[in-house]
């Protein structure tokens, strides 16, 4: 090269370093900007618990990036597939950096995922011990060394044991936990993890309080909203496995051939993710698309028309998971219409759907208006005559508490009165007597206080949970399902903490011994921040919140004192209803001597049917937990409260107590205003402010109404109501969402 082109190379060189720097600074600029832009920006909560955000602390990122370099799994199939992308998307994210899908094992820190059945590597990884214990749907990760290579296993006996091991693998990273060194072996303590939509055909969701359903059965099965796709991945992330499309007061029209097209599209959707669809089934299908006479469950033309709409169903839906049936209540046709049993209902079903190995869902909620008996006893003295009666593919739901989702109530006396026949546990996630679409209430404490409930089924240690996962009495068919709380909201929940719900379902169904706290941290690790700062105060808040609002509308065991149809605040007055169960009176039973419902032998007797170490701890007012109180007792004004306070003076602190919390809420929420983005810090802050207007308002309404049985004044240093009783007497909400 000579002097000539020594001089134009140095100058083209020169060029090319300044270009460089001025890139560098646009690059500088633009990452800069971009931070800028993250820190500010709002978030709309749709991505849920699944966002995915780079992992904050660079040492940490720094040590998850020397442990995962690759990832090696075969798509042989679709949910291996999914599996597959969600490792890219999720890693690639948390830990900025491009990952590498290899088919070969050839360096350290590879994430091997897949079956041994699909999978060579994973055949030779000697883990065959490991993955028995996981089960159908269980998950190994366990460190190993294979072909001299450091790896991650993450694998399954199926494709969707898999899936759920790289959903558990990633919220681990999520949510800032080590590198596994030690095996994890998980697996579902319950079978059947479903959620309830009560959503129907007209796109309307009864109790629903974020938006219309987000079924649009009026483009399907044509359009594909990807919203169905996010929903199938986001259930999939938590272990759902099953989800009942329609609402459980049934339309029959569901089972028409063009609604089958409908749900079959769906169906086709949700299968890689492991779900499968469930529908209602309404009673009297057989006579209002059918064109019988009758749908007496022992009649043969019946049975004969729903063994050909199973047929049918399974035509289309080859895995259709069965029925969900609500029967003989609150209106609803069933079995009783002609004289005959719920078993004898369910069992019909039962023998039509058990060729296709699908299952009977019968709802153990019932109460008629033509039983003067306290609604707290009727399921029981319905269903537990019926013990053992039921076809071995019959699950009978029963709700948490014998009266209707309680903020708080006492276990339902059902979980230790029926050994023979599996019993599923229904909770509600959407908030309809817990403030609705407007507080913040975290439900895994009533979902605990449950499931933790023992029922001396045999002896003490019979709790809840191991009489619906089956271990007390040996049965092999469990289930565990929420009322869904989602819609077509742009965060599915309306709420941001109301995702949380759905969240602590989801964990709760697979492993009910994890912690409230634990779920609560998880969840707030991957929806907002790891920050040990904002987890503790966070935390702290939600573990609190259903305390808060069991104090300042039911306390000390009241219940259901909402108003009429919308459930919506307190009517505690309410007595002209058509059905005497459905006043709030009837429940509260207020008068001059005292407040209360007395279920004691000198009562309704209802306690009778919880087993004798129960009934004995709940019935003597020595032993009875407070919380209770009201629940199971009439107790006079006077009465002296453990706290040194007579009853009334314990109501009144008990509301006032619970209002002040409600700000109380408000103060830690602000505290954390630093660490979350500005878009749902506002969100939230708004909805306190709905919900501290709305804890004044249970408060001095409740105590205003008592006070003319009372007839007590307010204690000394609590600020009397600025409104009348006659002003809370009169609000209406005829538009209120959900009814």
């Amino acid at each position: 090269m000579n002097a000539t082109d020594c001089e134009k190379q140095l100058k083209n060189d020169t060029k090319s370093i300044k270009q460089v720097v001025v890139d560098m600074k646009n690059s500088t600029l633009l990452f800069l900007c971009l931070c800028c832009f993250l820190l500010t920006k709002g978030e709309n909560g749709y991505d849920l618990w699944l966002r995915y955000p780079p992992v904050a602390d660079k040492m940490l990122q720094a040590t998850y990036r020397r442990h995962i370099s690759a990832i090696m799994i075969n798509p042989s199939d679709a949910t291996l597939n999914i599996a597959r992308q969600e490792l890219l998307n999720g890693l690639s994210h948390l830990l900025q950096t491009r990952l590498s899908a290899t088919t070969t094992l050839h360096q350290d820190g590879t994430v091997v995922a897949g079956t041994p059945q699909q999978s060579p590597l994973l055949a030779q990884a000697d883990i065959g011990g490991l993955l028995k214990a996981a089960g159908n749907e269980g998950f190994v990760i366990v460190p190993k060394t294979l072909q001299g290579k450091r790896c991650i296993l993450i694998s399954g006996n199926t494709s969707i044991g898999v899936l759920y091991g790289v959903f558990h693998f990633l919220r681990g990273l999520q949510t800032a936990q080590p590198v596994p060194v030690l095996p994890i072996v998980s697996a579902p303590k319950i079978q059947l993890r479903m959620l309830d939509h009560w959503d129907n055909l007209n796109r309307t969701v009864e109790r629903g309080y974020a938006g219309f359903s987000i079924w649009n059965w009026h483009t399907l099965p044509t359009y594909i909203d990807p919203r169905y796709i996010d929903y199938a991945r986001t259930n999939a992330s938590i272990g759902i496995n099953g989800t009942v499309l329609t609402n459980v007061n049934a339309n029959a029209t569901v089972l028409t051939p063009a609604y089958l097209e409908k749900v079959k599209a769906l169906a086709d959707v949700f299968r890689p993710y492991g779900i499968r669809v469930y529908l209602t089934a309404r009673f009297s299908a057989p006579m209002e698309i059918g064109g019988l006479a009758t749908a007496d469950p022992l009649n043969d033309s019946v049975r004969g028309w729903w063994k050909e709409k199973i047929k049918e169903i399974y035509s289309y839906i080859p895995d259709f998971g069965g029925f969900l049936v609500k029967a003989n209540s609150e209106g609803q046709p069933g079995p009783q219409d002609y004289h005959r049993t719920h078993a004898d209902g369910a069992n019909m079903l039962a023998d039509a759907i058990a060729p296709y190995k699908g299952i009977v869902i019968w709802r153990a909620f019932v109460y008629s208006h033509d039983n003067p008996a306290d609604r707290h006893k009727q399921a029981y003295d319905d269903f537990v005559p019926l013990d053992g009666q039921f076809r071995p593919n019959v699950l009978l739901q029963v709700k948490n508490g014998a009266i209707d989702f309680m903020p708080r109530e006492p276990f339902h006396p059902l979980f230790g009165a029926m050994p023979k026949t599996p019993l599923m546990m229904e909770f509600q996630l959407t908030q309809e007597y817990l403030g609705q679409g407007t507080s913040l209430v975290f439900l895994a404490p009533l979902f605990k206080e449950t499931l933790e409930s023992d029922t001396y089924r045999k002896g003490a240690g019979s709790t809840v949970a191991k009489v619906i996962d089956g271990s007390v009495d040996q049965h092999t068919l469990s289930g565990m399902a929420g009322v869904a709380n989602i819609g077509s909201d742009i965060d599915w929940c309306g709420h941001p903490f109301a995702q949380a719900n759905w969240y602590a379902l989801g964990r709760l169904t697979w492993d009910h011994t994890l912690s409230s706290e634990q779920i609560a941290e998880e969840w707030l690790r991957m929806t907002f921040s790891n920050d040990l700062t904002f987890l503790k105060s966070a935390t702290r808040l939600m573990l609190e919140s259903r305390d808060i609002i069991v104090q300042y509308s039911n306390p000390i065991g009241l219940h259901h004192i909402m108003g009429t149809g919308h459930h919506y605040g307190p009517a505690p007055w309410v007595d002209n209803q058509q059905r005497p169960e459905w006043n709030p009176v009837y429940y509260h039973k207020a008068d001059s001597a005292g407040i209360g419902f007395d279920r004691t032998a000198t009562g309704s007797n209802a306690l009778a049917q919880y087993q004798p170490a129960v009934r004995r701890q709940w019935e003597d007012i020595t032993t009875c937990d407070e919380k209770y109180l009201l629940w199971f007792h009439h107790m006079p004004w006077h009465f002296r409260m453990k706290s040194g306070r007579n009853l009334w003076e314990e109501l009144c602190y008990q509301y006032y107590t619970g209002a002040d919390r409600v700000t109380g809420m408000q103060h830690t929420w602000e505290s954390l205003r630093p660490f979350v983005d500005p878009q749902r810090f506002e969100q939230v802050t708004m909805l306190l402010k709905i919900q501290q207007q709305e804890a004044t308002w249970w408060r001095n309404a409740c105590l205003l109404y008592f006070r003319t049985f009372s007839h007590m004044p307010l204690p000394a240093g609590y600020a009397p109501p600025d409104k009348t009783l006659e002003y809370y007497q009169q609000l209406q909400f005829p538009f209120a969402p959900g009814n």
